[in-house]
């Protein structure tokens, strides 16, 4: 049996377009990724199961016309599992755009902040190993600011003494 193309086709689309859509950083965006991928994975599992036959049960059908039920159930469960996914990144995003009025992934502040205070951090011990210059991450680190910083820019952070 050979798969329709249309139907190979559509399935590219949705899983490049679900993918595309993934990598934004807008939330509704992450969303409608999502369903597009799951859209075209389940699609998948529909064109990979094989042509349409009877129904699988014993003495209604002949066992070389029954189709095979478990493409059936795996792509149900999919679904649910797609359902959830969708609800979990909804309530995220209403979440965000409550507190943020944009449902925006921002850089963590928590991270950038204990970034910049190992950068003002000195070594306990003197390493042979190793030259002695400042590697990107720790000059990178020493110039981002966060909303957890004083407003006046040569305060050391906390804990950097």
């Amino acid at each position: 049996m050979t798969p329709n193309l249309t139907l190979v086709v559509v399935i590219g689309v949705l899983v490049a377009a679900g993918v595309y859509l993934m990598l934004e950083r807008s939330l509704s965006r992450v969303l409608i990724g999502i369903i597009l991928v799951g859209n075209g994975i389940n699609l998948t599992f529909l064109v990979a199961s094989g042509a349409a036959g009877g129904a699988p049960i014993v003495g209604m059908t002949d066992t070389d016309e029954m189709s095979d039920p478990l493409p059936q159930a795996m792509v149900l469960t999919a679904i649910v599992i797609t359902l959830g996914m969708t609800a979990f990144l909804l309530a995220l995003a209403y979440r965000s755009w409550q507190l943020h009025r944009h449902d925006e992934v921002q850089d963590d502040v928590e991270d950038r902040r204990i970034a910049r205070i190992a950068a003002y951090d000195q070594a306990i011990y003197a390493d042979m190993d190793t030259e002695d210059t400042v590697s990107d991450l720790d000059r990178d680190a020493a110039e981002a600011r966060d909303e957890t910083q004083s407003s006046d820019d040569d305060a050391e952070p906390v804990g950097a003494r």
